[in-house]
């Protein structure tokens, strides 16, 4: 059994330790101990930070406990990022909240004084950040994950991928063209991490500090060297202080959604000044107040920007990033606020001549690759009858809310048509079109086609969109993945864009009702959920996101 003094550690606590220090057991053991964990006992010495049960014991050779207190036993054999583990008893279920949370939340009082907490938790941060940096020095590459670029065919019907990028065209082909890519990445605002520590139990703790992960973060930014940036959970106090100003240095231009209520993040679109300019910024707001099913506090951001480059002069590109709810069990708000982003685009894409310009829709939509929700994007159309509130993103296999979707999904006085654009829009677009109905008609007759409307199960939009990512390795037909962490790796962001008609990559029948359209060059290769538990998972010491970014390259195709 441990001393006394061992099984007296509190939780949380982590020490790293350097080759040359002394592990002197007749005094208070180091803070080298956290309170977490499921593996059992290994021998020494740790190739790897090790968890212990709660029934560890010392391994034999270390003969009776006095005499191994009483050695002058070095450490040299141990790597200089080993840890001990042991459990956490305080996390009893997923749903629960963190115990720090609970105490924030329950107004307990606390003896200890606030000026030493803040000391101290600065000085923990700084041992982090000093070991994190020795760390690095000595293991440039250690933990790195290896993405490559697929670049497809521009000559052949059939999609091929090529590892390296093909410079094939002229110089008056790329003056006549306008290539940019695109980046989504939810960079995991480090308020949400604090509050849902149980997913990142994989994590040392120095990885998870903003001092550190930030850094990351914007180095992952200045590598991959994206045109448009569409970034979620940016915290406010983050984009404000440091965020906006580090992106502006690159050259970008920053556009910012604040989730409504109490949440510190939300959604920005980042723009390279040198290749669009600002048409119009179009925040979506899902929460509404005289409307109950829309209680949350979500939000989206539309972007219409103009190239700039020697074409058209109406030229334009519409850029859409949201984050939607996670609750898998409320497959109707996910609708209800996918239906509030699709009529805002629908406002804002109309060219003059009364076709789409060409639009992207990137971010985190809580619902997985063949779900209702994701079909109902790609295809267009969804009916809704007898589906499950709980199946409507497909994030559980076995959903508990058996509650089937109400007709119509949200009330009529969202003014949002079930075509999921606005209704005021709509009537203006039937007068242009010589389609609204005639003042004559009886108006029992106009009350059935409003009946009717309303008890519609068939939602549809007008724009065909496709997957940049197919989110399936064709050879093995393994997941790609887009999140990892401790309860789960699965895709849950993409990037959607309306395709032109000689785009190969596009799935079939898009519908000419684009102006021009876009090309996929290429994007950035996903990985498999194998892959990433090689390098512990996301965030690890190289990527400081429990999300991949994902990257696309377009070209804007004008008719």
């Amino acid at each position: 059994m441990l001393p006394r003094h061992v099984q007296r550690l509190g939780r949380d606590w982590i020490a790293h330790w350097n080759g040359s220090q002394i592990l002197a057991l007749n005094s208070p053991v180091s803070n080298c101990m956290r309170w977490a964990g499921y593996y059992p006992w290994a021998s020494f010495p740790l190739p790897v930070p090790v968890d212990f049960s709660a029934n560890w014991r010392l391994p034999p050779f270390f003969g009776p406990w006095r005499q191994f207190q009483n050695s002058n036993w070095q450490l040299d054999t141990f790597m200089q990022s080993s840890c001990f583990h042991l459990p956490n008893p305080s996390m009893k279920s997923e749903g629960e909240e963190p115990l720090t949370k609970k105490r924030r939340l329950s107004g307990q009082h606390d003896t200890s004084n606030p000026e030493e907490e803040t000391n101290f938790s600065n000085q923990k941060e700084a041992l982090y950040l000093s070991v994190a940096q020795n760390e690095e020095k000595h293991s440039s590459n250690k933990g790195t994950i290896k993405r490559h670029w697929e670049y497809f065919c521009q000559h052949s019907r059939t999609m091929k991928i090529f590892e390296n990028k093909e410079t094939d065209q002229s110089n008056t082909e790329s003056e006549a063209k306008f290539d940019f890519t695109v980046m989504s990445y939810n960079i995991l605002s480090q308020n949400l991490l604090e509050d849902n520590s149980h997913l990142y139990k994989h994590c040392r703790q120095r990885l998870l500090i903003w001092t550190y992960r930030f850094p990351n973060i914007l180095q992952e930014i200045k590598q991959l060297d994206a045109d448009v940036l569409c970034l979620q959970e940016v915290q406010e106090d983050h984009y404000r202080t440091e965020i906006k100003s580090s992106l502006e240095s690159l050259g970008y231009h920053c556009e910012y959604k604040m989730r409504t209520g109490r949440k510190p993040d939300g959604c920005a679109i980042c723009f390279k000044t040198s290749k669009f300019s600002l048409i119009s910024s179009n925040p979506v707001e899902f929460f509404r107040r005289d409307i109950p099913l829309l209680d949350r506090d979500n939000v989206g951001l539309v972007l219409l920007l103009q190239p700039k480059f020697h074409c058209k002069t109406n030229a334009a590109i519409c850029i859409a990033n949201t984050h939607l709810l996670y609750n898998p069990r409320r497959g109707d708000i996910k609708l209800t606020q996918l239906a509030m982003l699709l009529a805002e685009i629908a406002s804002v894409a109309p060219q003059k001549d009364g076709t789409f310009c060409p639009i992207i829709i990137c971010g985190d939509f809580n619902s997985v690759p063949g779900s209702p929700l994701y079909r109902f994007i790609k295809e267009g159309k969804l009916n809704y009858e007898g589906l499950a509130i709980g199946k409507v993103s497909g994030q559980e296999q076995f959903p508990r809310g058996q509650r089937i979707l109400s007709i119509p999904i949200w009330p009529k006085k969202l003014g949002i048509s079930q075509n999921c654009v606005y209704e005021i829009k709509q009537q203006q677009k039937e007068e242009n079109a010589g389609e609204k109905l005639e003042a004559a008609k009886l108006e029992n007759a106009q009350e059935v086609v409003i009946a009717s409307e309303k008890l519609s199960s068939k939602l549809q939009h007008h724009f065909k969109l496709s997957s940049v990512y197919s989110h399936y390795f064709p050879e093995t037909g393994i997941p790609e993945v887009t999140t990892c962490h401790s309860r789960s790796a699965v895709t849950v962001d993409y990037i959607f864009y309306s395709a032109a008609n000689d785009d190969t990559t596009a799935q079939p029948g898009a519908e000419d009702s684009f102006h021009g359209g876009l090309k996929l060059l290429g994007r950035l290769a996903l990985l498999t959920e194998k892959d990433l538990w090689t390098v512990n998972g996301l965030p690890n010491e190289k990527n400081s996101s429990d999300h991949l970014p994902l990257l696309a390259e377009f070209r804007l195709i004008e008719r």
